[in-house]
């Protein structure tokens, strides 16, 4: 839900916003993984109905859950709710500012994207108790986008100091997020696969995940509790093609430079019966976006489910067809929804830098690109509720923000230059909160042009 009524109350297209709030809330519904465990996950008597497979439930092993991401509470709350008190125990680690409760299952909160303290000690709880596991035990795994800082346990070499700032590292680069794992899962105690391998063979592991990575990759969803595709090779290209290998920690950089084939993360499947159930693919904002929009009257179209880059690059891009649109109608009509999602990247430098994130960015770009131009809004948004380390989920930008820009003394290109743009957008009005959101599909990036009849 969008909290802040400012962004109705800015100058410029109202009704445009309007629509692009329908719009984010309508996205943000349909990709509640709750809903979804509820009606995939069914209680059959003594038996669950996981897609219509039946899995038995325990009649002398334990009920366990476990799960730790920023799409993880719902999935927690709906298998609490499933199955009552057949669940025996459970731990679940959350971002900040998750809210709820729960009742069976520990809930824990921790620090994202930077790994801390809270987060680690946690996840230690969870190796103990997977390592308590025994034949006939059923593990529900809820691990989703996140959980590679909120899981945060590094090697026993490397301090959780250490990880903190290779995380800062791996995020300011500009590497994607498959990259930035591949290097994280090798790193942490339970990543790639370690924690799967740990669960007893005897016991039955479901894993219960939601997609925020291109292509829906599992070992980059759930990577804890499945196989790796990556390997140490691929970990050390990363260091070297962003140029981290004397910048990173001496910890880090001995870690992988030291490390033979021990070190290398499970590749096999574990031997135990496992079932991988996909609740939200990547695209699920996309797809729910394109067909709300068409309920209100506009003509919507999917550029593209794969964006990666930079994410003021993109802006402008998405500016520039939405002119297009709006002056030729090409490559469609107005009025016209037209959708991107992925994920985009901000590369910070070496420089100091203030507070922001890829979606506001994105915004901020496409705001001065349209400069102007009338019936046409931009919008960037972060599925989770917050894009970068601060509390706004993303932002939206029309013909008129830099008109406001320029009456209130705001700088964007400044600001974009400094990535210190958060307190700008807020300025404008131009910022999206909506708290912590329960689910974690890929970013939202659409622009409206016209206006429906």
């Amino acid at each position: 839900m969008v909290t802040n009524e400012a962004l109705l109350t800015a100058h410029g297209e109202q009704s445009l916003r309007r629509l692009a709030i329908d719009i984010i809330e309508h996205a943000l519904a349909a990709a509640n993984p709750y809903n979804v465990v509820r009606s995939r996950v069914v209680l059959d008597g003594d038996r669950l109905l996981v897609d219509g497979e039946p899995i038995p439930l325990p009649r002398e092993g334990r009920v366990l859950f476990i799960g730790a991401g920023k799409a993880s509470y719902p999935i927690a709350r709906a298998i609490e709710d499933l199955l009552g008190d057949r669940l025996d125990e459970g731990i679940v680690i959350c971002k900040y500012g998750q809210q709820g409760a729960l009742d069976r299952i520990r809930m824990v909160h921790g620090s994202h994207p930077i790994p801390d303290r809270a987060g680690a000690e946690a996840t230690r709880r969870i190796i103990e108790l997977m390592s308590r596991t025994g034949p006939g035990d059923l593990v529900i795994a809820g691990i989703t986008g996140g959980s590679s800082a909120l899981m945060g346990l590094p090697a026993e070499s490397i301090s959780l100091a250490d990880y903190g700032e290779l995380t800062r590292m791996l995020l300011g680069c500009g590497a994607n997020i498959r990259e930035i794992n591949a290097v994280r899962k090798h790193v942490a105690v339970v990543g790639g696969g370690k924690l799967g391998a740990s669960i007893h063979p005897g016991a039955t592991l479901v894993n219960l995940t939601v997609s925020d990575v291109i292509g829906d990759p599992l070992d980059y969803l759930t990577d804890p509790t499945v196989p790796d595709t990556s390997c140490l090779a691929d970990a050390r290209e990363v260091l070297g093609r962003f140029d981290l290998w004397e910048k990173v920690p001496a910890s880090v950089a001995a870690f992988f430079r030291e490390g033979g084939p021990a070190r290398e993360n499970p590749k096999q499947p574990r031997s135990g019966p496992c079932y991988d159930v996909l609740l939200l693919t990547a695209d699920a904002g996309c797809e729910e976006a394109a067909r709300r929009g068409r309920e209100l009257g506009l003509n919507p179209l999917i550029l593209s489910t794969q964006f990666e880059g930079d994410s003021q690059q993109l802006g402008g891009a998405f500016a520039a067809i939405a002119r297009e649109v709006a002056r030729s109608a090409r490559p469609l009509g107005p009025p016209a929804l037209l959708i991107g999602g992925g994920e985009t990247v901000v590369h910070l430098g070496d420089g100091p830098v203030g507070h922001g994130g890829p979606n506001q960015e994105f915004a901020a770009a496409a705001a001065i690109a349209l400069d102007g131009v009338p019936d046409a809004l931009v919008v960037g948004l972060d599925s989770d509720g917050t894009d970068g380390p601060c509390d706004v989920a993303g932002a939206m930008a029309d013909g008129f923000s830099m008109a406001r820009a320029r009456e209130l003394g705001v700088d964007l290109r400044r600001a974009l230059r400094r990535h210190d743009i958060t307190e700008a957008l807020t300025r404008l009005d131009d910022a999206i909160m909506t708290g912590a959101t329960g689910t974690n599909v890929n970013d939202l990036k659409f622009a409206i042009v016209g206006h429906p009849k």
